[in-house]
């Protein structure tokens, strides 16, 4: 008989941000008048750029003829995007990496749940805590951990990202073997220096083990002190993958391209202790499951690194960083603690012992404002919220005014 994979009934009930829109939509039908202002979800609100809509017009167009007409394009990417990317975003910061080690996808997400299924199922994982959910969720649905109690999965390992640690996770006491890193970090807003970084990849180094780097919101770091890169720490390319997004960065949310960085020097250990390429196979895993993102999406991509695409866009993230400075400034006036809203878009409230889902709730039916719970996010969230800076100008600003009164 067919039977179901058992390790998803380890899930919690559901996702975290199916329950917010649940109790969203709960408490729209019963306030029809009030408009609610989103500053939960990380969803870009400002259209494409310029640069970025002709860049999809312009393949469009050539969809349309014959002679320019493309079909089944390489699983990996298009060299003309693989190569700006290559040059753009790691070359010109001093990092040595090179088109073939780039593989463009449909989003950062995609690719942080998918890369685990090249390890072996009774490998270590360590992750922080708070943490993005989809690095916990997709290694329970492959079989990696205990079940549920406590608010933690057992098998799991666990860095406590405190106020006390400035919300960086501190190295393992243990031994891990894959370990999940995001800076800038979601949901915190936390950023890391070069030197913390350096701390991981010897970690690494010395244990034989893998790094996974989010850095999906590197394109909100002003400060030229702070890495926009792991690549930029010397040895990071021997025990690092690093996953990129057009969606914050480029407001693709809606249009869906990222990239993943596997470096040719990094690898893995087979069953008897050889060593196995990483990049051959990733590169196996992705032409075998995914069939690559279309050619227009593509070209709208190469066109945020036109010189007309990088000031549009840059424009939009300082709009971005605009409202997170304002949402700083108030949460600072109401005497609460907090961190993020420098380079990044996220800003992270202590809520002075509130449960973070009556903080969410509070701030919804007395203010009308979304934000996020911080309990969704792993246990060390339990009394926090995430604030995003993802809206309009004129949104923050009125979110602010109903904040203050209702926690005045």
């Amino acid at each position: 008989m067919i039977r179901a994979n058992d390790n998803y009934s380890k899930l919690k009930a559901s996702y975290l941000f199916s329950d917010i829109a649940k109790r969203v939509d709960d408490y729209q039908k019963k306030n029809s008048g009030t408009q609610i202002i989103r500053l939960g979800i990380g969803d870009v609100t400002k259209a494409l750029v310029p640069a970025v809509i002709k860049g999809f017009h312009d393949g469009v167009d050539e969809m349309a003829s014959d002679a320019t007409f493309r079909g089944y394009g390489p699983e990996q990417g298009y060299a003309f995007l693989r190569d700006k990317i290559a040059k753009n975003d790691f070359q010109d910061r001093g990092a040595d990496i090179s088109a073939d080690e780039i593989f463009v996808s449909d989003g950062a997400k995609c690719d942080t749940g998918n890369f685990q299924e090249l390890f072996a199922t009774d490998i270590r994982v360590a992750i922080p805590d708070p943490v993005y959910p989809a690095y916990l969720d997709t290694n329970v649905m492959a079989g990696r951990t205990g079940e549920f109690a406590d608010g933690r999965y057992t098998g799991m390992v666990y860095m406590d990202c405190l106020k006390e640690n400035n919300f960086l996770p501190n190295l393992p006491d243990e031994e891990v073997d894959l370990i999940y890193l995001c800076f800038p970090n979601n949901p915190t807003g936390s950023t890391a220096t070069r030197a913390d970084l350096k701390g991981w990849v010897d970690y690494a180094k010395k244990h034989k083990a893998l790094i996974l780097f989010d850095a999906a919101y590197e394109a909100f770091v002003r400060d030229e002190n702070l890495p926009r890169t792991i690549y930029e720490i010397e040895g990071a390319k021997e025990v690092a993958v690093e996953f990129r997004s057009f969606s914050k960065a480029a407001g693709f949310t809606g249009t869906r391209c990222g990239f993943t960085v596997v470096p040719k020097d990094c690898r893995v250990f087979n069953s008897v202790g050889e060593k196995t390429s990483l990049h051959s196979l990733w590169n196996r895993r992705h032409t075998t499951k995914f069939n690559g993102v279309s050619y227009p999406v593509q070209k709208a991509a190469e066109a945020v690194y036109s010189e007309a695409g990088k000031v549009q866009v840059k424009q939009q993230i300082d709009a971005y960083l605009k409202n997170a400075d304002i949402i700083r400034k108030t949460i600072d006036s109401l005497g609460f603690d907090y961190v993020g809203g420098n380079n990044s878009p996220y800003i992270w409230v202590d809520g002075k012992d509130r449960d973070s889902w009556d903080f969410f709730d509070l701030l919804l039916t007395k203010a009308g404002v979304v934000c996020t719970p911080g309990a969704g996010f792993g246990r060390c969230g339990q009394n926090y919220i995430r604030i995003s800076a993802f809206n309009t100008l004129e949104n923050v600003m009125s979110a602010m005014d109903r904040i203050k009164e209702a926690l005045k």
